[in-house]
């Protein structure tokens, strides 16, 4: 496909996650020539090969954000891409549970929200909801069909097909290329000139027994806290029939620190010395030393997932991954709640991808090319 006088045509990618795959092989598909560059020996080294493989309903976010917008047309395209290319899938639907009175009204108005964003979700009452996961227990609960699983690193080497990549090498401005999208994930604002920052959260996660796998048919989420962009701890059936609990969200001495043991000083603190992070801690302390706390304590875990399946048990629970959010906060303290995606001269900067960007790929990397191509 031939391109207008002025616009470019060879491009970079840095960023071998799927926000960068699926902007290479769609920008690729609109005839540029593209050029994936990945500091790690392989593609989806980090957030999106430690995420639980959920394909998201879009139920969570504002109606006119970015993120409904892109999750709700990407889940659409995400769905087609697996079917087209054979990738394993499946529409298994989720259940989001009040477990205490105070989360009844949230429950609700997710679902008014879900209603919206033209979802078919219906309301439960605890009889309805263990017709459809048994072990699960609640006040209300909310079924959201449209939801998902699927093995994104799967997605990503089926996007990789004949696009060029550059394993271990990271990104030098040469000016070889007429343009380059910065999909550098936890290393994103390194790449760009912004005022808001990578704050990491390290997101754990346990994996239940075989013999515990039969108390999640679905998955199980409870309701959110509307003030952050984290979900809370809950149960993830995966695409192999295996079983994911978690994550939490504590903070990461180290943008790839993915053992609570270790950190990496030089980044620990620019974290620790960013006044965005400082004015975020002083707001949430109690929050984040809970959050650290139940990181320590598998009983603290356990307690948690059992407002949602009271027959779990300690031996049912085997330490698993761990995975890092890429969180954007503001100087002023705000968390980045939306997708930011922006242009600033012949780069096109994604700095606020965290969830759920995987479900969302395709279409941000739809609005990625209509921003590099204008």
């Amino acid at each position: 496909m031939p391109k207008p006088e002025g616009l470019p045509v060879k491009v970079a990618v840095v960023g071998g996650g799927i926000v960068g795959m699926a902007t290479a092989h769609t920008l690729q598909q609109r005839g540029l020539k593209v050029t994936v560059f990945e500091k790690e020996d392989r593609l989806a080294a980090h957030q999106t090969g430690r995420n639980s493989g959920v394909i998201h309903s879009g139920i969570y976010y504002p109606p006119g954000s970015l993120k409904a917008r892109t999750c709700l047309r990407g889940r659409q395209l995400l769905e087609a891409f697996c079917e087209q290319h054979g990738i394993a899938w499946r529409r298994c639907g989720k259940v989001i549970v009040a477990s205490h009175a105070s989360q009844v009204e949230k429950l609700r108005q997710l679902g008014e929200r879900g209603q919206q964003h033209g979802l078919q979700v219906r309301g439960l009452d605890p009889q309805q909801l263990r017709a459809i996961e048994p072990a699960c227990t609640g006040l209300e609960a909310l079924f959201v069909p449209e939801t998902g699983i699927v093995d994104y690193v799967q997605v990503v080497y089926k996007l990789a097909e004949n696009l060029e990549v550059r394993l271990e090498t990271a990104w030098v401005d040469s000016g070889e290329f007429d343009a380059w999208v910065n999909c550098a994930g936890l290393y994103c604002d390194k790449l760009a000139d912004s005022e808001v920052k990578i704050v990491p959260f390290r997101g754990e996660y346990y994996s239940l027994t075989a013999e515990a796998a039969h108390l999640c048919k679905t998955l199980i989420y409870p309701v959110p806290d509307p003030r952050f962009p984290f979900l809370g701890v809950h149960l993830t059936r995966h695409i192999d029939d295996t079983v994911g609990a978690g994550p939490n969200a504590v903070l990461a001495l180290g943008r790839e620190n993915y053992h609570g043991w270790t950190f990496h000083l030089r980044e620990a603190l620019e974290t620790l010395t960013y006044p965005g992070f400082q004015r975020l801690a002083v707001k949430y302390w109690r929050m984040g030393l809970w959050e650290q706390l139940r990181s320590m304590s598998k009983w603290l875990f356990l307690k948690e997932l059992q407002k949602l399946t009271p027959d779990l048990r300690s031996h049912h629970l085997v330490k698993s991954k761990a995975g890092i959010r890429a969180q954007c906060v503001r100087p002023d303290g705000a968390l980045v709640d939306d997708f930011l995606i922006y242009r600033q001269g012949r780069a096109v900067h994604v700095l606020n991808a965290p969830s759920p960007a995987a479900t969302a790929s395709l279409a941000i990397a739809e609005e990625i090319a209509e921003v590099l191509l204008q």
